[in-house]
């Protein structure tokens, strides 16, 4: 199923406002789980899994005061990412 564009902007910050290409690219992705120890003080452990795997970004429009697209750029891998494990460079564009 194709689905019609949708027309983004950004509400009283235009004077920020970019915009980011739709993007396929190849990033660490990281799943992390909680094991409960089963302890007294219900601590738990966290179980990491680390892979690489190629993913899509939609095409974004957005704004923000004090941070430039480099600084974006640079923080893209380490910010969370939603994936679609099934399918995941498609469905996000």
């Amino acid at each position: 199923m194709q689905q019609s564009p949708v027309t983004q902007r950004v509400e009283n910050d235009a004077e920020h406002e970019h915009s980011h290409q739709a993007v396929v690219h190849t990033h660490d992705h990281y799943h992390v789980t909680h094991k409960h120890t089963g302890t007294v003080l219900g601590e738990f452990d966290h179980l990491t899994h680390y892979h690489q795997h190629e993913h899509n970004h939609a095409p974004l429009v957005h704004a923000h005061v004090g941070r430039d697209q480099g600084d974006e750029a640079a923080d893209h891998n380490a910010t969370a990412h939603t994936h679609d494990h099934d399918s995941p460079t498609e469905g996000g564009r």
